[in-house]
């Protein structure tokens, strides 16, 4: 396994992860992707943690997309099978996280690195930051969600305007078309970052974690897991499976 170079730091409620290449501008190899799925696990048991924050090493790229060294030498099966198939099971589990997500572009957010940017909940960018979707100009298609998620959080004509039309954005444009939700000045973005975490930690974290789980339903992001998951949550709490187990245990007949 390839080293996966996605640093995780626990702060309190807060969880920092981070995009840790900063020499190839925190391109994505497979150690990352897989990295970031690890992350995600480890994050989903940490009962204190209530929001995670995003960002890439250094101060010139959030993430600059998958490296092409690590996917263009793959097979066509390989690469639908694994590469992309890897890579979307790595960011639904960003985008399904129970804790809100705030992602820092501390640079350029290119690619794939644009479609993780889309699983975070809340986007600051840098005011350096370029925001663009360069696949089709390579002979490749934004293949981590970026004509679905994306679409979804963005708007589809602006997505196409990315993807089809070459259009790149500055974080004032980004701003202003929806993209991202705030713009710091170059350097600051982590802290803007902390302040809005320590405003969901003042929050209910049940609460907020449930509304997190609707408004995902609502996007159509992951409708049947929630579904489940609350009306699971609803039963667990409940005094009837206290005495379901009580006489499981006792090897008697349930009194409901």
């Amino acid at each position: 396994m390839p080293e996966s170079r996605i640093g995780l730091e626990i702060e309190g409620h807060v969880a920092l992860v981070t995009l840790d290449r900063a020499d190839k501008r925190n391109a994505l190899d497979a150690g990352m992707v897989d990295g970031l799925a690890t992350a995600c696990r480890t994050l989903e048991h940490e009962d204190a943690i209530r929001v995670v924050i995003l960002t890439g090493a250094g101060d010139r790229a959030f993430c600059a997309g998958g490296d092409i060294r690590a996917w263009s030498g793959m097979a066509p099966d390989d690469f639908g099978r694994f590469w992309l198939r890897q890579g979307h099971d790595a960011f639904a589990a960003i985008a399904r996280l129970r804790q809100p997500v705030i992602a820092v572009l501390n640079g350029d957010t290119f690619g794939g690195g644009l479609e993780l940017a889309a699983c975070a909940d809340l986007r600051i960018a840098e005011s350096h930051a370029k925001i663009a979707l360069p696949e089709t100009g390579l002979g490749i298609i934004p293949g981590w969600s970026g004509t679905q998620r994306a679409s979804r959080r963005f708007g589809a004509q602006l997505v196409r305007r990315m993807a089809l039309f070459g259009e790149a954005f500055d974080a004032d444009a980004a701003l202003r078309l929806g993209i991202v939700d705030h713009v710091a000045e170059s350097g600051t973005g982590m802290a803007r970052a902390r302040q809005i975490a320590g405003q969901v930690c003042a929050r209910a974290p049940l609460a907020t974690e449930l509304t997190k789980m609707l408004l995902n339903a609502a996007e159509g992001e992951e409708t049947e897991r929630v579904l489940e998951a609350m009306a699971g949550i609803a039963a667990a709490r409940s005094e009837e499976l206290q005495e379901g187990l009580a006489a499981f245990r006792e090897k008697r007949s349930a009194r409901f």
